[in-house]
């Protein structure tokens, strides 16, 4: 596949907050290796496995993830903190 711009959008992000989402995504839905990840998208393995340990106990929590837009308590989604809510669960064939 050629790389359109639209693809490498998605790719070679270039906002931080971007960058972050396709990393943890890369590790926590497609089961991508920590290491590998770090490299692709340009972190320091050990701030990126840090990155990823914040995001896995904000979802514990219940707690938006650190790339979502602020939003006040009042505003935010009537379901966010429930089951069913935000979830990221670990890929079995993920290693770190």
């Amino acid at each position: 596949m050629d790389d359109t711009p639209d693809r490498l959008f998605f790719l070679r992000p270039s906002a931080d907050a971007q960058r972050l989402y396709e990393a943890l995504r890369a590790v926590c839905a497609e089961g991508c290796r920590q290491k590998d990840v770090a490299e692709r998208f340009g972190y320091n393995y050990a701030a990126f496995r840090q990155q990823l340990t914040r995001f896995r106990a904000r979802c514990a929590a219940g707690q938006p993830p650190p790339f979502w837009p602020h939003r006040s308590a009042a505003t935010r989604r009537p379901n966010a903190g429930r089951a069913g809510g935000l979830t990221c669960r670990r890929s079995p064939t993920a290693a770190p």
